[in-house]
């Protein structure tokens, strides 16, 4: 097999929405991303970046914002946070819907949804580049 494609780095995820506002008050004012100059498109959208992550959002009338349960299970970007209870006390001051729990290798989690119903995951993890790595002490 030949060498797998050289990747420089990691630049965006995007979100489709059908409310394009809610959206950016959403990821600006509860997870803290700032907006960015976005490129005059033919639809409407924006752009915004935080923590080395940039998100598009993306707005498309044929999106259907479909009831869905959380699911620890399903497809989410996970962030990672120092402290959950802080952030259920922001979810419950704010009346946002989640699921907390400690998963098997003992990792605090909170999931939610945002306005669309794209699930996101909220953990105390160490660092990313190590993966799992179990409590030595």
């Amino acid at each position: 097999m030949s060498e797998p494609i050289q990747i420089q780095g990691f630049h965006h995820i995007s979100r489709t929405t059908c409310d394009v506002g809610a959206s950016v008050r959403f990821y600006r004012d509860l997870l803290g991303f700032t907006e960015l100059n976005r490129p005059p498109f033919n639809f409407r959208g924006a752009w915004l970046y935080g923590y080395g992550i940039q998100i598009h959002i993306i707005e498309n009338a044929a999106y259907l914002n479909e009831v869905r349960t959380i699911d620890s299970k399903g497809d989410h970007i996970a962030f990672r946070v120092a402290d959950c209870e802080e952030i259920q006390s922001r979810l419950n001051a704010e009346g946002i819907p989640y699921i907390f729990k400690i998963n098997a290798g003992g990792i605090p989690q909170v999931f939610i949804h945002d306005p669309d119903g794209h699930q996101i995951e909220l953990a105390v993890v160490g660092d990313p580049s190590i993966g799992y790595e179990p409590d030595r002490a």
